[in-house]
């Protein structure tokens, strides 16, 4: 890298990260939204994971126009314009429940995930270009890490905000029902505050935003990656992933609430929550250092084995670990077990898109926008899941999250027989 780049990219790569936090805060401020739509709206478990399927359906829609957008207008522009996006998105919300309609509130988390989407097409590859290729596993996961760091503090205040007071205690009624509605409000109107705060720190930081090859990647069509094995393979491993990270999410409370795991309260099981995106924010900041000494595929490939075995014990906790340890010790130990998922999850999501930019044969923007819009596993899975429960119970639902873990060691085990294209080793921090 010329010594010209060199001053500018430590303070360029923290003020991307600023963004993993930020979109990391939204996305987990859904996980309690969904056993109170469910409440407020006398949903089942499938039709409350709407919300999780609207939210990351933007992901399929946007994905593609996004990468276009990040071909032509550049780093800067684009993650500003996502920003832009995303405010309109929480802005939309008082509206949706102003009219207690379920239908208006998945249209403004649509939005919303609209903004994410186009800021991921953006950040992912800029976090991983701004330094050395044989970092860009470690910058990632770091980057990675504060997005972590958004996903534990917002179930912990959306529990306080959200799963407290209104339909929450007491009769449901129409009076608890609007005090869980403008509950909604009070967290969307506050990240809708930041957001405006976030941009305008971007805008004056926009100058650091650019990479040297910008404008060679202006040139590429945002559908090459669909030419590209690797990147096709690395967006299924990706759309596995997340939909088994948000499936998992999305019904923790519900699934910590029953009397034969934790039996705890809503409130208190939203908060619970926290530890399962706080473990993977743990597992990032010290994956982070383990890339600088192993290979990323071996690291993905032990994640991924441990979370299909955590699934595994949590699906048998009726069963065959009920007879080993009696029924309150076996829910204990799912409940347990479920929220140590998030550590294994933590370094699966940077590992993935770096091992997949590093095969692929397309341009970077276009593998990037096609990695994003397998985002949308996220939308697909915990409706599988959702309707899993309603049919078979919280616990078998974890067959489906189980699943996608197998698939991604697969990925993990074939990239370790594939060189890459871009030669990566080991860097210390």
């Amino acid at each position: 890298m010329p010594d010209s780049h060199k001053g500018r990219f430590n303070p360029a790569f923290a003020t991307v990260t600023t963004l993993f936090f930020m979109w990391g805060f939204v996305t987990a401020s859904i996980d309690p939204l969904v056993p109170s739509v469910r409440a407020v709206f006398s949903l089942t478990y499938a039709e409350s994971m709407l919300t999780q399927f609207a939210f990351f359906l933007a992901y399929g829609v946007i994905s593609i126009p996004a990468a276009w957008v990040l071909e032509k207008s550049g780093y800067a522009r684009t993650i500003l314009l996502a920003l832009g996006a995303m405010l309109l998105g929480c802005l939309l919300m008082p509206v949706a429940t102003h009219f207690a309609a379920y239908g208006f509130v998945l249209i403004a988390l649509f939005v919303i995930a609209a903004g994410i989407t186009q800021l991921q097409v953006a950040a992912n590859p800029l976090a991983a270009l701004l330094g050395p290729p044989q970092g860009s596993h470690f910058r990632l996961t770091l980057s990675q890490t504060f997005n972590s760091l958004g996903t534990v503090i917002a179930p912990f205040l959306g529990s306080y905000l959200i799963l407290r007071g209104g339909v929450f205690e007491g009769a449901v009624s129409t009076a608890s029902r609007s005090a869980t509605l403008r509950n909604v409000d009070t967290q969307f109107i506050a990240i809708a505050i930041i957001l405006v705060l976030l941009g305008l720190f971007l805008w004056r930081q926009r100058r650091l935003l650019h990479v040297p090859h910008e404008r060679d990647d202006a040139k590429a069509s945002p559908f090459a990656a669909f030419a590209s094995r690797w990147a096709l393979f690395g967006g299924l491993a990706i759309f596995l992933y997340v939909g088994a990270e948000v499936s998992i999410g999305s019904v923790m409370i519900n699934f910590l609430h029953q009397p034969g795991i934790l039996n705890a309260s809503f409130e208190h099981a939203g908060r619970l929550l926290s530890f399962y995106w706080g473990g993977a924010m743990v597992g990032r900041a010290v994956g982070s250092a383990v890339l600088t000494r192993i290979p990323a595929n071996r690291a993905l490939a032990v994640a991924a084995c441990v979370a299909l075995l955590l699934c595994l014990l949590i699906t048998q906790s009726g069963g065959v670990l009920a007879s080993a340890l009696g029924g309150l010790a076996a829910g204990a130990v799912a409940g347990f077990a479920a929220l140590a998922i998030g550590l294994f999850n933590s370094i699966m999501f940077p590992t993935i898109f770096t091992l997949t930019l590093e095969r692929s044969s397309a341009p970077t923007p276009a593998t990037s926008g096609l990695l994003c819009m397998a985002i949308v596993g996220g939308a697909v899975l915990p409706v599988i899941t959702g309707y899993t429960a309603d049919h078979a119970g919280l616990t078998t639902a974890f067959f489906v999250p189980l699943i996608s873990y197998v698939c991604i060691a697969i990925f993990a085990l074939a990239s370790s027989r594939s060189a890459p294209r871009i030669e990566t080793a080991p860097v210390s921090a």
